[in-house]
């Protein structure tokens, strides 16, 4: 280990210094980071959910910077195409479009790849981002509680469908925007699906990362033979429209140390752009360095392969899609 790993060390210890703020301008510094404005991405395709606001809004403006062609994906067609103007007068970059997609409806989903499919010839990059945090239980379409439809079985039916495309364009991305409140919860199958009555939002916001999670490390598993390499990552405490709804209290109180969008977002976009990930898979990051999954042995001995088996089955079953 060397003198940066073990200050780094010192930096992850503590929650309040690793995603704060602290952390990032800690970590900055100390590995000295290329500048996102650095990469040229000409010619790279990538499709961005959640891409209108916050964390997904920060990453798309630095990926239009660096010249890639995008596509944003969001809920409200009227609200996508207001920051594709926007996006394409500030940056210049004129090879943004966006499709309307509410990732919790399956049929949606399907409409949203066969798009894709359909207007471009290669996919480099696919980025999961989509997802809210909500203190009531709401339904997807089919049924499914509509977090976990969201974020969990929409962007698999998604990456299940992409694939191929994915795998002809190789080196390809798929990365995942996950959350440190996954280090809270185990992997448990049979709860994914909370019911009204106990319905807390932020736990099942949790469950839903942990599954993001462990998804990212099977895919990477089953297909990175592919030249498709599958990274999650987390992007701190930062300061979006999200938190201030859905954690009022936690955003006023840690306001000043909350990351900027564009400081939460950093990594993604790095992820994104910098080809030193193409030489590892099924990863997960914070600040540009590969984290642990775990940091409790509950949620560890909870992450067992015959659960891992049945979430990828249960998933599969409820997206109506088994990728071959």
């Amino acid at each position: 280990m060397n003198v940066r790993d073990i200050a780094d060390a010192f930096i992850e210890a503590p929650i309040v210094t690793s995603f704060t703020r602290i952390g990032y301008e800690s970590r900055r510094r100390l590995d000295q980071w290329t500048r996102l404005d650095d990469y040229n991405l000409a010619g790279r395709v990538i499709v961005l959910t959640g891409a209108t606001s916050g964390l997904g809004k920060a990453a798309a403006t630095q990926l239009a910077k660096c010249g890639a062609t995008l596509v944003l994906v969001g809920r409200n067609p009227e609200r996508n195409q207001t920051v594709v103007t926007e996006m394409i007068e500030a940056t210049g970059n004129d090879a943004i479009t966006q499709v309307p997609a509410d990732l919790g409806d399956y049929d949606q989903v399907r409409a949203l790849a066969a798009s894709v499919l359909s207007e471009h010839d290669r996919l480099d990059v696919l980025i999961h981002n989509a997802g809210a945090l909500t203190s009531e239980r709401h339904d997807a379409p089919d049924g499914t509680e509509a977090t976990v439809a969201s974020q969990v079985v929409g962007p698999f039916l998604l990456t299940g469908l992409l694939l191929d495309r994915l795998a002809a364009s190789a080196p390809a991305r798929v990365l995942t925007m996950s959350s440190g409140g996954m280090y809270s919860t185990n992997l448990i199958v049979s709860k994914l699906q909370m019911s009204a009555r106990e319905y807390k939002g932020a736990e099942q916001y949790a469950r839903a990362k942990r599954a993001q999670v462990t998804l990212n490390e099977m895919w990477a598993e089953r297909y990175g033979h592919l030249g498709i390499h599958f990274h999650a990552m987390h992007p701190g405490w930062a300061d979006t429209p999200g938190v201030d709804d859905s954690l009022p209290t936690f955003s006023k109180v840690m306001g000043p140390l909350l990351r900027s969008a564009a400081q939460g977002a950093d990594t993604l976009a790095w992820l994104a752009s910098d080809d030193s990930v193409l030489e590892s898979n099924g990863l997960f990051w914070l600040d540009r360095r590969t984290r642990p999954t775990h940091k409790l042995w509950t949620t560890k001995r909870s992450d067992t392969a015959e659960r891992r088996d049945r979430l990828w089955t249960w998933v599969g079953e409820t997206a109506g899609h088994q990728p071959t």
